[in-house]
């Protein structure tokens, strides 16, 4: 198989602040796979590969580790080799490859009836007081019912229980609320908020309040109120088969990509599909699989946080003109 690498960057519209950082732009590479086996000759295949880390030196590592990793696959790579290499990958080149795979065995895309469209997203509310104004407009632009999250655990705690005090007063009935905090709230911070909210019929849970090792507080939350992980499920594999709440799901961020689009062709029940800042190599798939999770029985508004990615050849839908525009 033909292996060729482009890297990209791009800028948010805006940062986006959060409990353990602000992202403010991306930066990685496009795959281009070419199968040279007889029975799928020039069959293509695209991926990307792009680390999200808010912490500077954590970001700067990632991306140094996933150029060593792609350098060494080479610019050819036999089948069996490239599987048997990818549980040892970075695990974001991981959906890269993974990825390009399936669109090559037709599993997605052109070969298995097209990409499947996005269904309507949830509205991302920017942290601390932005979030009222940027209410206002959600109102405004969203379809009912709407879903709005939240980034919690970035501005200070006093101030943030002012501001979920004027949003609850603003939510229609019918909306539906995420608050993410990123992992940012010790114990008695997150189970001050936990009996605010859990009387609130319209939270639609509570996600990662606490750090990613802290399993026993997360499982204590979860019996007051609805709990969804996210940085904890990479971070404790084991997770994916166990936790039983809701689980914030990032393919871009997870590895292969394969087992996940199973998962969700099965039906499986509690899997919300988030956004890691693609482009529209990226973005196709988490598009896909956030229609397939519609499909399924607890069908939730993937987190695409509209309006936060920037507009242009990169954010395409079409996987050549992404390649080009990369280029430049």
């Amino acid at each position: 198989m033909k292996l060729q690498w482009r890297p990209f960057r791009f800028q948010l519209p805006r940062p986006l602040i959060t409990a353990s950082g602000s992202h403010a732009a991306k930066r990685g590479w496009l795959l281009r796979l070419e199968a040279e086996e007889p029975a799928a000759a020039g069959q293509i295949g695209w991926g990307e590969a792009s680390p999200l880390e808010a912490d500077p030196a954590a970001q700067t590592r990632a991306l140094a580790q996933l150029e060593e990793a792609i350098s060494g696959l080479g610019e050819r790579q036999q089948r069996q080799r490239l599987e048997a290499a990818l549980t040892g990958l970075p695990a974001v080149l991981g959906f890269a490859i993974g990825a390009a795979l399936a669109e090559i065995d037709g599993q997605v895309g052109a070969g298995n009836g097209g990409w499947l469209p996005a269904p309507p997203s949830a509205v991302l509310l920017p942290a601390g007081e932005a979030a009222i104004e940027a209410l206002a407009e959600g109102l405004a632009t969203g379809t009912p019912p709407l879903t709005l999250k939240w980034k919690v655990a970035a501005a200070a705690d006093a101030l943030e229980q002012q501001v979920l005090a004027t949003l609850l007063q603003r939510l229609p009935a019918s909306a539906k609320l995420r608050l993410d905090a990123n992992g940012g709230w010790d114990r008695q911070t997150a189970g001050h908020w936990a009996q605010i909210l859990a009387p609130e019929p319209r939270l639609e849970w509570l996600e990662q309040p606490l750090e990613p090792t802290d399993a026993e507080g997360h499982q204590e939350l979860a019996a007051q109120l609805p709990l969804a992980l996210d940085e904890s499920l990479r971070h404790c594999p084991s997770l994916y088969r166990n936790w039983s709440g809701w689980q914030v799901r990032r393919p871009a961020l997870e590895g292969d990509p394969r087992p996940l689009l199973a998962q969700l062709q099965a039906g499986s029940p509690r899997l919300m599909l988030s956004t890691a800042f693609e482009t529209g190599i990226g973005r196709r798939w988490l598009n896909h699989l956030a229609a397939l999770q519609q499909q399924g029985p607890t069908p939730s508004a993937p987190g695409l946080a509209p309006g936060w990615s920037p507009a242009g050849g990169l954010f395409s839908s079409d996987p050549q003109r992404v390649w080009a525009a990369a280029q430049r």
